[in-house]
């Protein structure tokens, strides 16, 4: 796939990131209102109608088609992109960096060149089938989707009803009602294989996935087995406040994060300096570890 001429046309890095959101949210979610843009870039809503209208009358003509069902603009039959390539991992860095910029600092020119970012190889992800899991879970709608698991060696059909993608530092998953297990589960973005069928609309929407909308708070400590000097050198590291950090998370996200700050819950590190924190509330946290 050719590279995006976008970086030809004469526009400043503002109104770049505009239509690239343009295009993005049309193509991945297939629907667009003003107010993506007017709640990412905090403009009016009469530039944000600008921003759409030059767009598809002039920079990109018939990309988007107004739709008054979906009260908003879809991506027309021959869009075609010009800001971004059309590629699954657009869409999932966008949702990263609205959570974390330091996504995309290494597009920007900070005028400090000595920097390195470390990435994970990105995980496959087919674009078709990104598009439906994310369209299903705005719409509300179930959809079956052929899937690969470590424990099975066929492709398995699963209906699911998603509702949220999990970025974690390794992979991307979707969290999902699923009607087999009959329960919210995660599901590794990159081990669907195949659309079957759409089941229209669910009752196991997000606001019924009980861990989900459960927040926990992990209390971080530095090993006790440290000295004080040491200690002290953990709580500066994690901004600690009378030698204690609190993280607040999902009760489904405390594996993904326990996971991140490279602690196991069953057992200590031999050497305290390898550890160098601890959960506090140990007992609590091991509940949702699961």
């Amino acid at each position: 796939m050719s590279e995006p001429v976008a970086s030809a046309l004469p526009y400043s890095f503002e109104v770049l990131m505009r239509y690239r959101l343009i295009e993005i949210i049309a193509l991945w979610e297939g629907r667009l209102t003003t107010n993506h843009l007017c709640q990412s870039f905090q403009i009016k809503r009469q530039q944000a109608s600008k921003d759409i209208n030059k767009y598809n009358q002039d920079i990109a003509p018939g990309n988007l088609v107004l739709d008054r069902k979906l009260k908003g603009y879809r991506p027309s039959a021959t869009f075609k992109p010009v800001f971004t390539r059309g590629i699954a991992e657009e869409y999932l860095l966008a949702l990263a960096s609205n959570r974390d910029i330091s996504h995309n600092f290494s597009t920007l020119d900070l005028g400090f060149h000595q920097t390195e970012m470390l990435h994970s190889p990105m995980r496959h992800v087919d674009p078709q089938i990104l598009r439906a899991l994310v369209q299903a879970a705005r719409t509300g709608e179930k959809i079956d989707m052929g899937y690969v698991s470590m424990t099975s060696p066929d492709e398995e059909s699963r209906i699911i009803t998603p509702h949220s993608l999990v970025c974690t530092p390794l992979r991307w998953h979707v969290r999902a009602y699923c009607e087999k297990n009959r329960d919210y589960r995660d599901f590794v973005l990159s081990r669907f294989r195949s659309i079957n069928d759409t089941g229209g609309p669910s009752a196991n929407l997000k606001d019924q996935d009980r861990r989900w909308n459960t927040e926990v708070s992990i209390v971080l400590r530095p090993d006790p087995r440290l000295t004080d000097y040491q200690r002290a050198i953990v709580e500066h590291d994690y901004g600690m406040v009378d030698g204690a950090h609190t993280v607040r998370t999902r009760s489904a996200l405390v594996p993904y994060v326990i996971q991140q700050l490279n602690l196991d819950l069953s057992k200590l590190e031999i050497k305290p300096e390898a550890q160098q924190i601890v959960v506090d509330n140990l007992e609590e946290v091991k509940k949702h570890a699961f």
